[in-house]
């Protein structure tokens, strides 16, 4: 069988999704996670397109022990001189850089000849294994490419010391059959492309990005570069869990394996969703809340008699917990972290206690605390919320009947109380018109959701804001039994982020 590399991109395209940025330290947490999940490559981000993109890539780059850490780069040398830079300090980096070459991208985007995108080839790889042995190309576009052009690009590039050469369907235009028959031509045509991976890179505009994936798989490639839940530009990308559970359950068509510890996959999305302010879709394959469940009357008694009939895989394959009552007020640290342990979820002490603080916190607001409550706490605390440049000290609402609605808050900024009451058309809005007042600032509210985390008249409420500044958005989170304390909560951590890198 063959090894399937996975280069996970979630932390670079995946990001470039609208409405998904992430934070310093929400970058390294998925970094980390990504780790334990055990994927081949993670593609760390774009260094030259900001000094934070650098920051956080060189960032993870040092904390990242067990696998390669990788850098975009366009294929220019100041790109490359900054993706070098971002990624040196890595125990295996590597950079990857891309230039189009389909002819609709050369005329109107690159405005150059074939023979000038051969030449730039050429020479930056060459600039590129200057820095490091590991160099990636792509050829972007290349599922719109003429066929002979591309195999003379990607042969220009293992000529000139392409460890891995990519073959993305930029836009999600192909079907299984063309990345199928493309791969097969390029094994087939390219000197020298025996000696390195070839990698496949699918959008999912048509919804094929993991067919196309598998068909590529299917046809020769050895890495397969995709995002956790198929996040990413416009549709998004290849689904990473899909691939892997594509090809751990049907061996007997991909004849292949990959090294993902797939009991990992759960808690990855799971991170990744609060992180984003995202939900998971009920109908979501391999991780959604349906995906193992049965309502026909046929199909209950058909896993009741062996799950097989119906189940082609386990929840407990993918990490997908019960939700049983495990904790109560009563329970101890050394329990509560046994059970996070049970979970798959590594804490560092601070974290231990943090979360720990917080578990006994709703514990004093709920009677039975289950899983999916737990769950939901730490990876806020783990995700995003923590103590910023303003955090809440106290709030109250006022309601006159047929009148208004007035909101009092009172924040704490450097141990200083401050204060600032606003009506509203409720008791939500009131609060983030006075939040806006005591921080001035002209805050945009692009979007707003509130959901329970578990089900009853005590559940957790999970709030997550979309906040638009100066042509940016900022996720914020918040959870709480009482939902307008874990909306205010919510906004509070977005204009956090908000004032950190705009301060």
């Amino acid at each position: 069988m063959r090894k399937i590399k996975i280069f996970d991109t979630t932390l670079r395209d995946g990001e470039q999704s609208p409405g998904c940025s992430m934070h310093f330290d929400e970058k390294i947490a998925i970094a980390l996670q990504l780790e334990k999940l055990g994927v081949d490559i993670m593609e760390a981000g774009f260094a030259a397109a900001s000094q934070g993109d650098l920051n956080s890539i060189k960032e993870i780059s040092r904390k990242i022990k067990n696998c390669t850490v990788a850098s975009l780069a366009r294929a220019v040398k100041s790109d490359i001189d900054a993706a070098y830079e971002a990624v040196k300090d890595a125990v295996s980096p590597r950079i990857h850089t891309f230039i189009a070459t389909s002819p609709i991208h050369l005329e109107y985007k690159l405005k150059m000849t074939e023979d000038e995108v051969i030449e730039r080839i050429k020479d930056m790889v060459t600039y590129s294994k200057n820095y490091l042995s590991d160099i990636e190309f792509s050829a972007e576009d290349a599922s719109r490419t003429p066929l002979p052009f591309l195999a003379k690009a990607i042969e220009t590039a293992i000529k000139y010391g392409a460890t891995t050469v990519n073959i993305p369907d930029t836009v999600g235009y192909s079907t299984p059959t063309e990345m199928f028959n493309i791969i097969k031509y390029l094994t087939e045509n390219v000197k020298g492309i025996d000696k390195v991976d070839i990698s496949s890179h699918v959008h999912d505009d048509l919804g094929l990005g993991v067919a196309n994936s598998l068909a590529c798989v299917l046809a020769g490639a050895s890495q397969v570069e995709c995002t956790i839940s198929g996040i990413g530009e416009r549709a998004g990308n290849a689904c990473l869990e899909e691939i892997v559970m594509g090809i751990k359950i049907r061996p007997d068509i991909y004849n292949a394996y990959t090294d993902i510890k797939t009991t990992e996959i759960y808690n990855s999305a799971k991170l990744l969703n609060s992180i984003i302010g995202s939900r998971i879709p009920a109908n979501k394959a391999i991780i959604g809340a349906n995906a193992f469940a049965h309502e026909s009357g046929i199909h209950q008694h058909g896993v009741l008699a062996n799950k097989s009939t119906y189940e082609i895989m386990s929840p407990e394959d993918v990490g997908v917990p019960e939700n049983k009552i495990v904790l109560g007020k009563h329970s101890g640290k050394h329990a509560f972290e046994s059970h996070l342990k049970e979970m798959g979820i590594d804490l560092t002490p601070d974290e231990i206690v943090k979360a720990f603080a917080s578990f006994k916190s709703l514990c004093d607001k709920k009677k039975y605390v289950s899983r999916k409550d737990i769950e939901s706490i730490v990876l806020h605390k783990k995700g995003g919320i923590k103590s910023g440049i303003y955090n809440l000290k106290h709030y109250e609402v006022i309601r006159i009947k047929n009148k208004y609605v007035y909101s009092s808050i009172t924040l704490l900024k450097e141990n200083k109380e401050l204060e600032c009451s606003s009506e509203g058309d409720g008791p939500v809005d009131a609060a983030f018109k006075a939040i806006n007042s005591l921080i001035n600032k002209q805050i945009e509210l692009n979007n707003f959701q509130i959901h329970s985390v578990t089900e009853g008249e005590d559940a957790l409420g999970e709030a997550i804001v979309k906040l638009g500044y100066e042509k940016n958005v900022y996720t914020g989170k918040g959870v709480s039994t009482d939902i307008i304390e874990a909306s205010i909560i919510a906004y509070i951590d977005g204009v956090n982020k908000l004032l950190e890198i705009n301060d």
